[in-house]
């Protein structure tokens, strides 16, 4: 693993801020990306703050997601989501990770293109699934079959997802590397 000089890793970043000014960073991609992980290192890189949806969604429906999906339904829970993220959208400076239904959602993905620089965070099936495999508060994964539920999200959203303005891959690495990679797309997206 062939790690960049620390000083041209920090001047990568305070470029990166100068070229995005106050626009938000949103991060897309399916549950176990790393989206919550990799976007809490990169609001550190870049000095910003770390929002997460679905910590904002708990926050503002004073339910955890699974009780929200329990109780309300995927419709409302996704109508919310979007009233959320409106909401959120609104701070500059900012790297917000969203659920992983949260870009398919045509409102919600026309305001992140609007309103901010969206990154997805790609992963293969097994280190996703070998990911969320560890967490049970996965609502669309409590299924007779979690792979074939995790493989049909894959096959509906990855389409969708591809309309973010950059894309990286997740690999099997310190996230700390991801954020790396995540820093040097969207610098030569916004350079080109």
């Amino acid at each position: 693993m062939n790690r960049p000089d620390p000083a041209i890793r920090q001047a990568r970043a305070e470029e990166l801020v100068q070229l995005l000014g106050g626009r938000p960073l949103v991060l897309i991609g399916m549950m176990g990306a790393g989206k919550t992980t990799v976007g809490r290192r990169l609001a550190s890189r870049l000095g910003r703050n770390f929002l997460d949806s679905d910590e904002e969604i708990e926050r503002a429906a004073q339910m955890t997601i699974p009780e929200i999906f329990a109780q309300r339904g995927e419709p409302e829970f996704r109508a919310g989501e979007t009233r959320v993220i409106a909401r959120v959208l609104k701070n500059e400076n900012i790297v917000l990770a969203t659920g992983g239904g949260a870009f398919v959602n045509a409102e919600t993905r026309a305001l992140i293109k609007a309103e901010a620089v969206s990154v997805w965070i790609k992963a293969d099936f097994e280190l996703l699934f070998a990911r969320v495999s560890r967490r049970s508060n996965r609502p669309l994964l409590k299924t007779e079959n979690p792979r074939a539920t995790l493989q049909k999200l894959i096959e509906d959203r990855y389409p969708i997802y591809a309309e973010a303005d950059v894309t990286v891959i997740s690999r099997d690495v310190p996230q700390e590397m991801v954020a790396s990679d995540l820093i040097d797309a969207v610098l030569d997206q916004l350079k080109r």
